[in-house]
């Protein structure tokens, strides 16, 4: 008889604590339907990673507050047979398509991450194509070629080149740091003036106008050296995210060329 008590008294107790169990699944209850703590759980997730913001009491009532207010709007639209419409129904079709999407990508790029190998093979080939020499030099931008040769006789008769491209040069990026163009590989400019720039020696200037289409320039080179490469580590992000990219963009091409598709117009 005490074992039959004993066991009774069990089932007793956890009929009872049934109700804070469920209870504990669940951040409320609106008229009667539960809001469930999962849905709490995904939508704290999607904040916090999504706008990195970090978890605090307050964001987690916001949060509640935000689920209870869905939870109303939701039972007050089923009410009136919103989802009844073909316009829900069409737009909850779109919306399953945009997150099977999402979850196919998502679960494509954790099968499928960029390696070390990888991003060291992509950081040997763009430090391979950055190789060579790069530029700093100086220039006067003018519309006219008149104008251009009178500033060469200034510089000639001792003119500061920087003064007279603070003074007159069209160039708004550069003019007002004396024509200065900062370091660049000859491929940044017109080849008009790359070909120019790169006859002349150090501390020399084009005696002769280089005309380009954007006017006339006067350009004197400061100096020469081995294009600068920043390391590795710091441009591995850029890097991881441009082969992720490359990655999905080929994984969306493999399945479009092997997809039938029979385009069907006008019905």
């Amino acid at each position: 008889m005490k074992k039959l008590q004993i066991a009774v008294s069990a089932v007793a107790l956890s009929a009872a604590l049934l109700p804070s169990l469920a209870a504990a699944q669940n951040i409320a209850i609106v008229n009667g339907k539960a809001v469930p703590k999962a849905r709490f759980d995904t939508l704290m997730t999607q904040i916090t990673k999504q706008g990195n913001q970090p978890r605090t009491p307050d964001l987690e009532r916001q949060v509640k507050d935000e689920l209870v207010l869905r939870e109303i709007f939701v039972q007050e639209a089923e009410r009136a047979g919103v989802q009844r419409s073909d316009e829900y129904k069409q737009q909850m079709d779109l919306a399953r398509q945009s997150l099977l999407i999402r979850e196919l990508f998502t679960s494509y790029q954790k099968k499928n991450p960029v390696t070390d190998e990888q991003l060291k093979a992509e950081y040997d080939k763009l430090k391979g194509q950055n190789s060579g020499k790069e530029y700093r030099a100086r220039h006067i931008l003018v519309e006219k070629e008149d104008e251009a040769k009178a500033l060469v006789a200034k510089i000639k008769g001792g003119a500061k080149f920087e003064d007279l491209a603070k003074a007159s040069s069209k160039d708004p990026g550069s003019a007002q740091n004396g024509g200065d163009l900062d370091w660049a590989a000859p491929g940044n400019y017109v080849p008009e003036f790359s070909q120019a720039m790169t006859k002349l020696e150090k501390g020399k200037f084009t005696e002769e106008p280089v005309k380009s289409q954007f006017g006339y320039h006067i350009i004197q080179l400061e100096d020469v050296r081995e294009a600068q490469f920043p390391p590795l580590e710091d441009i591995k992000a850029q890097l991881r995210q441009r082969l992720e990219q490359q990655k999905m963009a080929k994984f969306q091409e493999e399945l479009k060329a092997k997809a039938k598709t029979d385009y069907k117009f006008g019905q």
